[in-house]
């Protein structure tokens, strides 16, 4: 999957907060990704994270 700094993610599981919307800002073996919702950051192993995504908006479609 071709995820770049900057797409916002749409997951398939909601964050604790309720929002499903993750912005990346920085890919490689793992991502970094801050909720839309709350805006909280966290690292997640990429094998985990492409099982869940559901679809990606890339920034120049926005």
């Amino acid at each position: 999957m071709d995820i770049q700094v900057n797409d916002i993610l749409v997951m398939k599981k909601k964050h604790p907060c309720g929002a499903n919307k993750m912005l990346v800002l920085r890919s490689g073996m793992d991502f970094k990704l801050r909720c839309d919702g709350c805006g909280r950051e966290f690292m997640i192993p990429r094998s985990k994270a492409e099982k869940n995504i559901k679809s990606v908006i890339r920034e120049a479609e926005s």
